[in-house]
C-alpha cells in the first residue's frame, strides 16, 4: 500500500513537473508584450525596455524558466504584473466565487444525473428511458452560454427571482453572495448532468444484466432493494470516476459561465490575464487548477477502495 502510494505521488509530481514546463512555454507563445500593453501606445521604447528589464522579460527564455521554476518549487508563484500583488494572493482573493460555483454544480448535476441513469436503467427501451436519453443528449448540446442568457431573461429579468449577474456587494453576507450563485450553478449542472446520466445508465444496465441480481430478485428481495443495493452498489466505480471528473473540469472550465454571469472567478482572472499578457497571472492558475485536477484524481482513486472491496492498491 505504502509502495503504491508513493509511486503514485511521484507520479503526480511528473506530471505537475510537466505541466509547469508546458504552461511556461506555451504563454511565451502568445503574441503581445506585456510591458508595451501596461504601458500603452504612448510609452517609448526605452520605457517598455526598462519595465522589461524590471520584470525580467528581458533575459533569455531558459533563464526565465529555470528562476520561475525554482520559485514555483519554493511555493512562490510570483507577482502579477498588472495587479501588483502576489499570484496566490489574486488567486485566493477569486477562489470562494468558483469553489462554491464548482460545488453546486456538481451537486446538482449528481443530484439529476444519477437518479436519471439509474430510472433509465431500469426501464431500459420504455417511453422513460427514452426520454432520459433524449434529454441527457439534449442537455449535452445545449451550450452553457446560451442557456445561461436564457435563464437570465427568464428568472432574472422577466420573473425577478434572482440577480442578473454578479457575486453582491462588498458588504454582502455569505447567503446573498450564495444566492447569486443559484442561476449559474443551474447552468452548469443541467449541462454536465447530461455525461454523469449516460455514464449511470451504462453502469447500471451492465450490473443489471449479471447472475447475482437474478439470484436476487429470484430469493424474493423488494426491487428497490436490488436495484439501489446490489445494483448501484455495485455500479458506483465508473459514477464516481466521471462525478469527479466532472468536478475538476468545473473548477477551470467555468469560465463562460462566469463571464455570462459577471463572477468575479477564477475563470474571470485568467480571461483578463490573457488579454493583457499577464504571465505570472496565468502561469499560477493553470498549476494551481492542474494541481486541483491531480488531487481530485488521487482522491477518486483512494475512494474506489472503500466503495468496491475487489480494488487493492
Amino acid at each position: 500500500m505504502i509502495v503504491a502510494l508513493g509511486r503514485r505521488l511521484a507520479g503526480m509530481l511528473v506530471v505537475m513537473f510537466i505541466v509547469a514546463t508546458m504552461v511556461f512555454f506555451l504563454t511565451r507563445l502568445a503574441p503581445g508584450d506585456p510591458a508595451a500593453l501596461m504601458l500603452g501606445d504612448q510609452a517609448s521604447i526605452a520605457d517598455v525596455a526598462h519595465l522589461r528589464k524590471t520584470y525580467g522579460l528581458d533575459r533569455p527564455i531558459y533563464v526565465q524558466y529555470a528562476l520561475w521554476l525554482k520559485e514555483v518549487v519554493q511555493g512562490n508563484l510570483g507577482n502579477s504584473i498588472f495587479l501588483q500583488r502576489p499570484v496566490l494572493t489574486a488567486i485566493g482573493e477569486r477562489a470562494e466565487p468558483t469553489f462554491f460555483l464548482a460545488l453546486f454544480s456538481i451537486l446538482i448535476a449528481a443530484a439529476i444525473g444519477v437518479p436519471a441513469g439509474i430510472a433509465s436503467a431500469v426501464w431500459r427501451g420504455r417511453v422513460s428511458d427514452q426520454a432520459v436519453s433524449g434529454g441527457s443528449m439534449l442537455a449535452a448540446s445545449i451550450p452553457s452560454f446560451w442557456l445561461g442568457l436564457m435563464f437570465i431573461q427568464l428568472f432574472a429579468v422577466r420573473l425577478g427571482w434572482f440577480p442578473v449577474a454578479g457575486y453582491g456587494p462588498p458588504g454582502a453576507s455569505f447567503a446573498e453572495r450564495l444566492y447569486h450563485l443559484i442561476l449559474p450553478a443551474t447552468v452548469l449542472g443541467i449541462v454536465n448532468s447530461a455525461l454523469i446520466t449516460r455514464f449511470t445508465r451504462a453502469s447500471m444496465l451492465d450490473v443489471l444484466s449479471e447472475d447475482f441480481i437474478r439470484t436476487a430478485r429470484a430469493k424474493g428481495l423488494v426491487e428497490s432493494v436490488v436495484v439501489l443495493r446490489h445494483g448501484l452498489g455495485n455500479a458506483l466505480v465508473p459514477i464516481i470516476t466521471v462525478v469527479g471528473l466532472t468536478a475538476a473540469l468545473l473548477i477551470g472550465g467555468a469560465i463562460v459561465t462566469e463571464t455570462v454571469f459577471g463572477l468575479p472567478g477564477i475563470g474571470n482572472l485568467v480571461v483578463s490575464a490573457v488579454l493583457r499578457r499577464d504571465y505570472p497571472v496565468i502561469q499560477g492558475a493553470l498549476i494551481v487548477i492542474a494541481g486541483i485536477y491531480v488531487l481530485i484524481n488521487f482522491t477518486i482513486d483512494m475512494i474506489y477502495t472503500l466503495v468496491d472491496p475487489r480494488v487493492k492498491y
